[in-house]
């Protein structure tokens, strides 16, 4: 059953290493969105750092599950 537990874990990291850029994307994508709505131009990077800092709380997230007893 070691096999089983490999493929488990690569799965859930694997996971977690797109985490990070998928929330990047849809923070930038919104925040470009929003300023092809309104016509400004800084609210992509308003949403570009929020969806950094959304990406960063849900990968911490997700490594510190493994660390809590069962």
């Amino acid at each position: 059953m070691p096999k089983d537990n490999l493929f488990r874990d690569l799965g859930k990291y694997y996971h977690v290493a797109f985490l990070l850029p998928a929330c990047i994307l849809v923070g930038f994508g919104i925040g470009y969105g929003l300023d092809k709505l309104f016509g400004t131009g800084f609210l992509k990077v308003i949403f570009l750092l929020l969806g950094v800092a959304a990406g960063i709380i849900e990968v911490i997230r997700e490594l510190t599950k493994d660390d809590a007893p069962n």
